[in-house]
């Protein structure tokens, strides 16, 4: 069931220059000018070795590959050199670069709804890679195709084969990217933040697999990244680049052990890590006052399955029997992988959801049994942070009145006056300067839509604030302080808070205690620091497992746990016993397994014994 892997490692042996670039530049023809988004870079990366190019958002890092594959936008130009095996290519034609790509260069791009074309199939798209660089037939494509999904860890990859993009996860999406990029076994394979989008386990798996390239392929691999941990685990040398330009370059030894540039030693120091000390409040629950309880909730979805005109409608549990307690003042951290239920739950306490069962009681309140008005008032305590500031605020309405909307909704004595005075206020709380006061979403970064967001959501300084994923899609220093600017507002207003996410790093570092939920189900609660540093679940060990760490000097020599066998579907009812397959072998299943108390407040699923299901 499950087996520890060591992480061995060997250190590329370069042999000859794949990729060179030499005093590139990229610039850009706007209304406001000529815009210089790459500054004279130079890099190379020789056969098998993986260089990592680390920078934040607008540092120029994307630019650099895009410009060398010729897939710039149309008001962009570059000049320099870029050589692929010696042979020059920056600027060649279409024909060449279209040679090129996809057979000795693959990239995989940061977003692939927008990489994927939508009105195709996945197998389609695949095929064609082959079908135009191959020359294979249908057959040898499919089994092809088939055996690369199987190693991104798809499960059911046949059926994935005959879906659209659409009908596909995230994370699904960015696994059928990886493997449409390592179809051909390229040269040179361009990973243009490759796992942003992924759970911590399949991104473990994911450079494990990009690894498994680099030395018994010989595949030279740029890896664009702003995630220092995934950096120690899998590069050889770093290149950091801030606003265009390269500010430092080294060996990762070098950079981690001894870097010598602040900017670089910045990115390191926002990176949370697991293997540091907690540093929490000494919050005990019992001295606090419970504001929710939750108990034993469940949320039934209909998944009308593939068969056209008489396809069936089969149940899928999304949320199955969860319950758990909320006190003032306290951070819950909910962790697990997509699909495991979390955010679902998480608007079934705001009641954004319907529940096919259970109870949700808002200071003594049952909000289930709330109408329609006095269930709104109860929202002014509840409030959430979304994981896409961009979907969640209206394109339309500035900044200055999507915070004011919660004022105009609640608190109708307010002047027009008095309610600009509190926006003000706010938005100096979260850091967002005055002069954006009447700038609209698209004229913002991510961090300051993401500060619209909580300012938004304390706009009415409520009792409850959940956070659904609200700083993954942060570069590491804009995560810092949000981080920072969520601790600093709970103690300011007494917030307790739900946070929600897949990196159990942020999360440990973030609450007072951890519950981890899979599929649909809680496998273990407890204070942080025991989930982080002494997990009771195999679940558990595996994710804390393979979360990086921002050291190559540890990462490289940890134990990783591996879950073996398919990943399975939440709506086959055994999935819930994929811990106890002793169970499921004698077939007597019987109730789902329930917690049990192994400490104080330390409650962990029922599982076989941990020996057993070790490989």
């Amino acid at each position: 069931m499950v087996y520890v892997m060591h992480s061995t490692r060997k250190i590329a042996n370069p042999v000859m220059s794949v990729f060179t670039i030499e005093n590139l530049r990229v610039t850009f023809d706007t209304t406001d000018g000529v815009v210089e988004a790459v500054k004279d870079i130079s890099l190379n990366v020789a056969e098998g070795e993986c260089l990592g190019i680390v920078g934040e958002s607008g540092s120029g890092k994307s630019q650099t590959f895009l410009a060398a594959l010729g897939l710039l936008a149309v008001n962009g130009s570059a000049s320099g050199s870029v050589r692929l095996c010696g042979q020059e290519i920056l600027n060649a034609s279409r024909i060449d670069l279209n040679q090129l790509r996809g057979n000795d260069v693959g990239m995989i791009f940061q977003d692939p709804l927008t990489a994927l074309t939508p009105h195709l199939r996945i197998g389609q798209q695949m095929a064609e890679v082959l079908k135009a660089h191959r020359g294979m037939s249908n057959r040898q494509s499919r089994q092809l195709c088939l055996a690369w999904l199987d190693r991104v860890r798809i499960p059911d990859a046949a059926a994935r084969l005959k879906q659209y993009p659409h009908e596909l996860s995230g994370g699904m999406r960015q696994r059928v990217m990886i493997a449409m990029a390592m179809l051909c076994e390229p040269k040179l394979l361009i990973a243009d933040e490759p796992t942003t989008a992924l759970d911590v386990t399949v991104q473990a798996d994911i450079l494990d697999l990009m690894s498994e390239m680099q030395h018994q392929h010989g595949t030279a691999i740029a890896l664009v990244t702003h995630d220092m941990g995934v950096v120690a685990r899998l590069c050889d040398r770093v290149q950091v680049m801030r606003s265009g330009e390269c500010v430092e370059r080294g060996s990762v030894e070098q950079i981690f052990a001894a870097s010598q540039n602040a900017y670089t030693r910045s990115l390191l120091e926002a990176m949370p890590r697991l293997d540091s000390e907690l540093n929490r409040s000494s919050f005990k629950a019992g001295a606090a006052k419970q504001v929710l309880d939750v108990q034993d909730i469940k949320i039934d979805f209909a998944v009308k399955s593939s068969g056209g005109l008489f396809a069936r409608r089969t149940l899928l549990r999304a949320v199955d029997g969860v319950s758990f307690d909320l006190h003032e003042g306290e951070t819950l951290g909910i962790v697990g992988e997509s699909g495991c239920g979390k955010s679902t739950l998480a608007r079934a306490v705001l009641q954004l959801l319907k529940t096919t069962s259970g109870n949700v009681a808002w200071l003594g309140t049952n909000l289930q049994q709330l109408d329609k008005q006095a269930l709104k008032a109860a929202r002014r305590d509840m409030q959430i942070v979304f994981q896409d500031p961009f979907a969640s605020l209206d394109p339309r309405m500035t900044i200055a009145d999507s915070i004011a909307e919660p004022l105009r909704t609640y608190r109708s004595e307010l002047s027009r006056r008095e309610i600009r005075q509190c926006v003000g206020d706010m938005m100096q709380r979260v850091g967002l300067e005055p002069q954006l006061i009447n700038r609209y979403p698209h004229e913002l970064s991510g961090g300051q839509n993401q500060r619209v967001g909580i300012a938004r959501a304390m706009i009415n300084r409520p009792r409850m604030i959940v956070c659904d994923e609200a700083v993954s899609a942060l570069d590491v220093s804009v995560q810092a302080q949000i981080m920072d600017l969520l601790k600093d507002l709970q103690a300011e207003y007494g917030l307790s808070m739900l946070f929600i996410s897949h990196d159990l790093s942020v999360v440990g570092e973030m609450s007072d205690r951890i519950m981890v939920i899979y599929m649909g189900r809680v496998v273990e609660l407890g204070r942080s620091e025991v989930i982080c540093q002494h997990p009771g679940h195999p679940y558990t060990q595996a994710l804390i497992s393979a979360v990086p760490i921002p050291d190559p000097r540890v990462e490289r020599n940890r134990e990783r746990i591996r879950l073996a066998g398919e990943l399975p579907s939440a709506i086959d009812p055994d999935s819930a016993f994929r811990f106890l397959p002793s169970r499921l072998s004698a077939k007597v299943i019987g109730d789902p397994p329930q917690l049990q108390q192994v400490g104080e407040g330390h409650f962990v699923a029922e599982h076989d014994p941990v020996d057993s299901l070790l490989a």
